[in-house]
């Protein structure tokens, strides 16, 4: 391989805001698996956002490459998998597997499409000094002959319909909108671009907690919500605290630490036929098959208010923000009722 741009490149990221920034440019969030393509001829690379290569995981997508892409190019965008009319990130996931036939079977099965929104290099020239908007035209033509599973993403200058795709697009599994000043280069590994993501809150039982990495503190809450019969499922972890905030909630916590294993609604989480159909706190990380996932149970009493951005099926789709202790509610009362469900929205129309 032999490109101007060469891997392992670093992906551009962008920074939170809450409203959406008026610089001539917003698109939709994607919520799949960062990726750069690199391609010369036949050979293709498929980085992530880590620089490791994600090739020989996407087989069908690597061919795909090869059919619609310019034959010598560097793109950035978002692997995705498209379930019915929506992103289906729970199944990108079972996507990384080390087994060889495992993943030719998923890439039938679940084949993968790929959402490009930035050209890094086309031919023998490097455009990642360019502006951002020269770069945009450079990709909507080499992108013009392409065909799914490839696709460029959409992208609109008003900040209105940007503010209507911003409600609507998130019934189609997307998680909002990316905003990206026109005459900016592109800068790998920096965060020069703004995001805008939905934020809602949950009141959660908190079941148990993880030690941090780095000694005897609190390293995250393991979170839960009741179902319709009364089941406590595993929704997600609250693990974003200072290390001061980490010893005093392990102070708080401790009144609820003497429990019986066998009464905890996650007890059977070391049986590991009880993590069929449902995620529990002690299944193995599908990223790193040696990290310790096991957990310190607690009484499920105490209620914790944590903000969200989104869903995946049954969990939270990234860390909640602890928001508040909520001594005034019920565990009991802490269900999936209380979510609130984005209208449907078809994918196809959000592809265009």
């Amino acid at each position: 391989m032999d490109l101007p741009v060469m891997p392992p490149v670093s992906p551009m990221l962008a920074k939170s805001v809450k409203k959406i920034p008026d610089v001539g440019h917003v698109e939709p969030k994607w919520d799949g698996f960062r990726t750069i393509i690199f391609r010369d001829g036949d050979d293709v690379v498929l980085g992530s956002r880590n620089e490791r290569p994600m090739t020989r995981y996407f087989p069908e997508l690597v061919d795909a490459v090869r059919e619609h892409l310019p034959a010598r190019c560097v793109l950035d965008g978002e692997i995705v998998v498209i379930t019915g009319e929506r992103l289906d990130f729970e199944a990108l996931q079972q996507r990384i597997h080390p087994a060889q036939s495992r993943v030719e079977m998923l890439a039938e099965r679940t084949p993968v499409s790929f959402v490009a929104f930035d050209l890094l290099a086309l031919g023998g020239e490097d455009l990642t000094a360019q502006p951002f908007g020269r770069r945009r035209d450079r990709l909507v033509e080499a992108l013009a002959p392409a065909d799914a599973p490839v696709h460029l993403t959409r992208a609109t200058a008003d900040l209105g319909e940007a503010r209507e795709w911003f409600d609507t697009f998130e019934g189609a599994g997307l998680d909002g909108v990316i905003a990206k000043p026109l005459d900016g280069p592109y800068q790998p590994n920096k965060r020069a671009m703004y995001k805008v993501k939905h934020e809602r809150t949950a009141d959660c039982v908190v079941a148990g907690f993880r030690w941090h990495k780095s000694g005897p503190v609190l390293g995250s809450l393991l979170l839960g919500l009741y179902d319709d019969a009364g089941t406590l499922h595993h929704v997600g972890v609250a693990a974003s605290f200072s290390m001061a905030r980490r010893k005093e909630l392990l102070e708080e916590l401790e009144p609820y630490r003497e429990v019986d294993l066998a009464e905890h609604p996650w007890g059977a989480w070391a049986d590991q036929e009880a993590h069929a159909g449902r995620r529990m706190p002690g299944a193995v990380s599908r990223w790193n098959a040696t990290k310790d996932l096991s957990f310190e149970p607690l009484r499920p009493e105490l209620v914790l208010e944590v903000a969200y951005d989104h869903m995946e099926g049954d969990r939270f789709r990234h860390t909640a923000q602890f928001r508040r202790w909520r001594p005034d509610r019920d565990p009991s009362s802490c269900g999936y009722d209380q979510l609130q469900e984005p209208a449907t929205y078809r994918l196809s129309d959000v592809l265009g």
